[in-house]
């Protein structure tokens, strides 16, 4: 991981770098990482307004930012890397996005790489895919990694009174039929001080996951510690593989067992992940060859350093050939939302007061040939003017218990603020 770093550093230190990491070896998805930096072409988007950089070539137009993607892939024919935001939602259906926006992040931003780097964890093969590796002494003159982080007391933009209200209304609006399950969610933010690299690498030697990522790009930073899939590409095979269902590892062997086996007999968890697998097949039967969508894996247990989760895998077989109308059909990721989702959506802009940004969106790449990879935005930590942006939340439904929900929020969010203890 230090030549990793120095490398991140030394890109950085150029411009825009991603990278997107498989952590945890013995996880099944865990089979590829790729470092991209040096851009030649850059495509953002704030709401509406695209924006393209290719060398010191600007271009500015107003389109819808599925649109103006799908034509920047069919021009460059390349590797993307980079993610899509929440409220990308907007350009898909007829919705809005009117909360403060603290961050100020671009609603979309992807990148061509002129440096592109492939590990694969099976071989422990490192491929050059583009460009060349610098050399050792131009590495060296990188920014440092070691300057120690600095995180002051963590604050959450909403109350516990207003979070607790807002999920009684959203049970009222259950039992009025609106929808039957949704994500609720609110900021936390605190002043930050460091490198946002040396706070990732702490991320994930704390909590190492299937889907991390690192994004530093021109004033913002963002550590990622997903462990779900949004959404996956391989040929004509799309997967997701949604997580709704947690319980904490236990101290023992024996107690691991015990709650691992406690969360598949839960039918309260069973339930809310069944809805969003049934909100997924639906999503993907807008691609799919009909009778092709399946449920290989259902109420799956996977175990993560801290924490055992209930995932399930929907597969099918598209007969969309597009990749960005394949992740638009999909977007956003239905364990984000709740079900049914744009019911939901509508509900979530109201109850929540800040604009979620990159929160419940999607980071990943799309290859040459179409094939793709995405994450979902979780436990996500964003720095942008020396403050530390990180969002929490939960499915709620008709019976779940408002107070334990607010303190669920705040475990979360005590699980960023254990990492600063650790250093």
């Amino acid at each position: 991981m230090a030549d990793l770093l120095s490398l991140i550093n030394y890109f950085a230190s150029q411009g825009d770098v991603i990278l997107l990491e498989s952590q945890s070896k013995d996880h099944p998805s865990s089979q590829i990482s790729y470092l991209a930096a040096q851009p030649e072409r850059i495509i953002k988007a704030y709401d509406g307004q695209i924006f393209e950089i290719s060398g010191t070539k600007k271009k500015q137009y107003s389109q819808n930012p599925w649109q103006a993607l799908q034509a920047f892939r069919n021009q460059v024919d390349d590797w993307l890397f980079g993610y899509l935001g929440y409220d990308l939602k907007n350009h898909i259906e007829r919705l809005s996005s009117s909360n403060a926006d603290p961050v100020g992040a671009p609603d979309m931003y992807f990148m061509v790489p002129g440096f592109l780097l492939r590990y694969d964890h099976q071989s422990e093969k490192v491929e050059v895919m583009r460009g060349e590796m610098p050399k050792e002494a131009e590495i060296e003159q990188g920014i440092s990694a070691k300057e120690e982080c600095e995180l002051e007391r963590m604050q959450s933009q909403t109350s516990r009174e207003s979070y607790i209200q807002k999920i009684r209304k959203s049970q009222f609006l259950i039992t009025e039929g609106d929808f039957y399950e949704i994500t609720l969610s609110h900021q936390m933010k605190a002043p930050f001080k460091g490198s946002a690299l040396q706070l990732y690498q702490k991320m994930r030697e704390i909590g190492p996951v299937p889907f991390g990522s690192f994004l530093q790009l021109a004033d913002i930073s963002i550590c990622c510690q997903s462990p779900e899939r949004f959404l996956r590409k391989e040929k004509k095979t799309v997967y997701s593989q949604p997580i709704k269902g947690t319980s904490k590892r236990g101290v023992t062997t024996d107690e691991d067992e015990f709650l691992k086996k406690e969360l598949i007999s839960s039918e309260k968890e069973q339930a809310e992940n069944l809805m969003i697998v049934d909100l997924v097949r639906n999503d993907l039967n807008k691609i799919a060859e009909k009778g092709t969508v399946k449920v290989p894996a259902l109420f799956e247990i996977q175990s993560f350093g801290t924490v055992h989760q209930m995932v399930s895998t929907v597969a099918a077989e598209a007969k969309e050939k597009d990749p960005v109308n394949i992740l638009r059909a999909c977007f956003p990721m239905g364990s984000m939302t709740g079900a049914p989702k744009i019911s939901a959506m509508k509900s979530i802009e109201e109850l929540e007061d800040y604009k979620r940004g990159i929160y419940s969106g999607a980071i990943g790449y799309i290859t040459p040939s179409g094939d793709f990879d995405f994450n979902v935005i979780i436990r996500t930590a964003i720095i942008k003017n020396n403050y530390l942006y990180y969002a929490v939340g939960g499915a709620i439904t008709g019976d779940s218990d408002p107070e334990k929900e607010w303190e669920e929020t705040q475990i979360k969010a005590r699980a960023l603020v254990h990492v600063f203890e650790n250093f």
